[in-house]
């Protein structure tokens, strides 16, 4: 493609002529198709190109809206981002800013549009990310590992954990293990029955065709309906109790008015386990109590539960309380062994309770406000 096609072609776009109708008017020039020397992909991605070169256009928009600010002082603990491509007029990369609600549900923090992926631009999105959020910064950031990024999370947020994403790690593992089973299994560990990547449903509401309003428009439409899914579930685990189902009914109690409905079905499971554990030994020290705890018949595998009364603070070998927020078999054998029956405060993870949102109580005068910023 020469610089005199380029020119012309910049010129036509000026005069307001369709992208389009750009490649059919110098392909009448040539004498026919054949003869243009270049594909409309070509051509597409060259005024792509030139428009990012053009000073004063914009290049990196960035915007999140008051309810997005406010889940994130909630959830924004772990957040996760990626960029998805051509999914609007102009190929920018969308990267997307997400994390987890108390229904274990995918929420949309922020959203941005980037004219290229390098660091200096993930740099500009994760100090815009931290002036939209009042400063909060997340405790785990998840990416797909890509070094511009990884590049960019160390120059920001340096004590924040990097974790790389679990769908990405099955995708490479798909693309390089030939063996079924494992693959499986694989996808079983690392997923459980998390959600679906947030890009799977932005692809159902934003197309190619979009101009910069209307990508955002329909991009919003999305958002709208991951908030309705929230909205019924908020309802479902507010009207009603699921029915009592383990032999330790007054704790299964407790935890279902506590949790929200998902996360009192994944904590259940654990409720039932408790018959089959036992307490093999008891270690009175002056500071805790250790619990030596086993499945019964299997004396082998030994997990240990510390308690320290002064402070009610429980902690299991297993680290699933630290990993998930959730409590273990082992930590509730040793509630059921003391007759306690409600988990103590410093055993909840306030994200995962039905109160969460009317908890939230900002004094410094936290707004709802809008942010949309561009360069």
């Amino acid at each position: 493609m020469s610089e005199a096609d380029i020119m012309q072609m910049m010129n036509m776009l000026k005069s307001e002529i369709s992208t389009s109708q750009i490649f059919g008017l110098l392909a009448n020039q040539a004498g026919g198709y054949e003869f243009v020397g270049y594909s409309p992909r070509d051509m597409y991605n060259e005024i792509t190109r030139q428009r990012r070169q053009i000073p004063g256009l914009l290049r990196n928009l960035f915007w999140s809206d008051g309810i997005s600010q406010l889940d994130y002082q909630l959830f924004g603990d772990v957040i996760a981002f990626d960029a998805i491509y051509k999914k609007n007029k102009y190929s920018c990369p969308l990267v997307i800013f997400n994390g987890v609600n108390h229904h274990k549900q995918t929420i949309v923090f922020t959203a941005a549009l980037i004219v290229d992926e390098t660091t200096d631009t993930y740099i500009w999105l994760l100090h815009q990310l931290m002036f939209a959020m009042k400063g909060k910064t997340p405790t785990s950031i998840i990416t797909d590992g890509a070094m511009t990024i990884s590049n960019a999370v160390r120059d920001v947020f340096p004590e924040v954990r990097h974790r790389l994403c679990a769908w990405h790690l099955i995708r490479n593992a798909t693309s390089n293990a030939e063996n079924p089973s494992f693959i499986s299994k694989f996808r079983k560990i690392m997923l459980g029955d998390y959600e679906i990547p947030v890009f799977k449903l932005v692809v159902r509401y934003v197309g190619s065709r979009y101009d910069l309003t209307s990508f955002v428009e329909h991009f919003q439409r999305c958002v709208a309906h991951l908030r309705f899914k929230e909205f019924n579930a908020d309802y479902e685990s507010t009207c009603g109790v699921p029915v009592m189902q383990t032999c330790i009914e007054l704790l299964e109690r407790f935890a279902a008015e506590l949790y929200t409905n998902e996360i009192f079905l994944l904590f259940r499971p654990f409720l039932s386990r408790v018959g089959s554990m036992r307490v093999l030994n008891i270690e009175n020290n002056d500071d805790c109590i250790k619990y030596i705890v086993c499945n019964h018949g299997r004396p082998e595998f030994l997990w240990t539960v510390e308690f320290c009364q002064e402070e009610m603070i429980f902690m299991c070998t297993c680290l699933r309380m630290e990993s998930f927020g959730i409590l273990c078999e082992h930590i509730v054998k040793v509630l059921v062994d003391r007759d306690i029956c409600e988990i103590f405060r410093l055993l909840l993870l306030d994200k995962w309770t039905k109160k969460v949102k009317p908890a939230l109580n900002d004094p410094s005068g936290f707004s709802r406000d809008a942010v949309v910023i561009s360069r």
